[in-house]
């Protein structure tokens, strides 16, 4: 069985939408962790909500750091082309 196509629209409703954000951030971050488990990659999210006072950051503040520096200390050129 496969699934139907959503709608990608502004979601009116207050608590649908903050339903959807909950599932979606839920998945996201399986996302992220299953692609640096199984590449072996370094990777990390943060999302800022409007439903939470701090960021929610993966894995955790000291990963996410460790990989920004390591994009800070990327040449320019190098880090411009891995962006897209």
């Amino acid at each position: 069985m496969t699934r139907k196509k959503v709608k990608l629209a502004f979601i009116m409703n207050d608590s649908a939408r903050k339903a959807t954000y909950k599932k979606r951030k839920k998945g996201l971050m399986k996302k992220v962790n299953e692609l640096s488990t199984l590449c072996g990659i370094d990777a990390c999210a943060i999302i800022y909500s409007p439903y939470e006072a701090q960021p929610e950051v993966w894995p955790n503040n000291i990963g996410v750091q460790r990989v920004l520096a390591q994009f800070k200390r990327m040449p320019e050129m190098e880090s411009k082309a891995r962006r897209w």
